[in-house]
């Protein structure tokens, strides 16, 4: 996990994907995005309390 000499590290991600891992990442994505989509309408909720 070092640094070359130009300060571009050694390891890289993947340039290409399977469809099934680009699948698998959208869908954790829009979990995410549904878990704060949720948090965010409860914070609208708590403020309109106030």
């Amino acid at each position: 996990m070092g640094n070359g000499c130009c300060g571009v590290s050694e390891q890289r991600a993947r340039s290409f994907l399977t469809k099934e891992e680009r699948i698998g990442m959208l869908n954790e994505y829009k979990d995410y995005l549904e878990k704060e989509a949720q948090g965010v309408s409860e914070r609208i909720k708590a403020l309109e309390k106030e």
